[in-house]
């Protein structure tokens, strides 16, 4: 296992830690286990806040939905997540976590909010990838902003960074920290030479809306589907504080959360803000959610 420790960089204030690890697919019992072990070593590293990768506990890739719904658990009352919540209570972080979600007969590829107090949400990925249309239904409760002591929080996962919508609308809301669950896979025609598509969307992201996202990537081969790691952190100013982190080794990545940087860096110069410059004369700013405007 490779570790970023911040201890070494000389952080202060609270931290957010990614976990980069290898699910196994039906291995529940053993992912969960893992997980926790990781979670254990990034709360003794000082990470208050812990992101894990999508689908954590089940694996990515399911050979039928009777596989998928065998393996998904109801929230928030499954055994997974009461795991989860032990250690969060146990050690005082806040925990992110990727996770196949059971509601009746329907399942949701999700990602589950803890706080060592309990659970505070939970968030559906509203864009599925390929052959998830074939096990789960799409996310239908929007993009969900938490606050917390470390400071408004909301999530996406995966593909939901292809679509600019998902950031903007956790902006507007006032969201600080954007944490990211992901299964990313290679994409067609990716040069060797260059970023990852996903890195490169989450920078530009992270600097068009002035957000931290946090971005925990599996890595290995399942079924013969590859992921490819890459793992990073990346400041409000679109520059990443953390990775990317390896193709192809477990790791953990460390970065500060400086409410304060973040927030400032939305200004990006005496007379342009990424927000308050938005024309909202020209387009609706909730993309007609009705929801509630930024405190930014």
């Amino acid at each position: 296992m490779l570790q970023r420790n911040p201890a070494e960089r000389g952080f202060e204030g609270p931290v957010v830690a990614c976990i980069q690890m290898e699910p196994h697919v039906g291995a529940k019992r053993e992912n969960v286990a893992r997980s926790i072990q990781y979670i254990e070593e990034a709360a003794k590293s000082g990470a208050s806040l812990v992101v894990l990768p999508e689908l954590t506990n089940t694996g990515y890739v399911f050979a039928d939905r009777e596989e998928a719904f065998a393996l998904a658990e109801d929230l928030p009352g499954g055994e997974t997540v009461q795991a989860w919540a032990d250690a969060a209570q146990r050690l005082g972080v806040h925990v992110v976590a990727g996770i196949a979600e059971r509601d009746g007969k329907r399942l949701y590829n999700s990602a589950i909010f803890i706080s060592p107090s309990g659970r505070v949400g939970v968030y559906r990925k509203l864009h599925l990838w390929d052959r998830e249309h074939l096990f789960f239904e799409p996310g239908n409760r929007g993009v969900p902003v938490f606050d917390t002591s470390l400071g408004r929080i909301s999530i996406a996962i995966c593909y939901d960074g292809w679509f600019p919508e998902v950031y903007r609308l956790a902006a507007t809301q006032g969201a600080d920290v954007v944490c990211v669950p992901t299964n990313w896979v290679p994409m067609p025609g990716q040069p060797a030479d260059r970023p990852a598509m996903a890195a490169t969307l989450t920078m530009a992201a992270a600097h068009s809306n002035g957000l931290m996202i946090a971005c925990a990537n599996r890595m290995g081969t399942e079924r013969g589907q590859p992921f490819i790691g890459q793992s990073l952190i990346v400041s409000g100013d679109g520059w990443p504080l953390a990775g990317p982190a390896s193709c192809d080794q477990e790791e953990i990545l460390y970065a500060a959360i400086d409410l304060q940087r973040i927030r400032s860096e939305r200004t990006l110069n005496t007379f342009n803000h990424v927000l308050r410059d938005r024309r909202t004369d020209v387009y609706d700013p909730m993309l007609g959610t009705g929801w509630p405007s930024s405190r930014a």
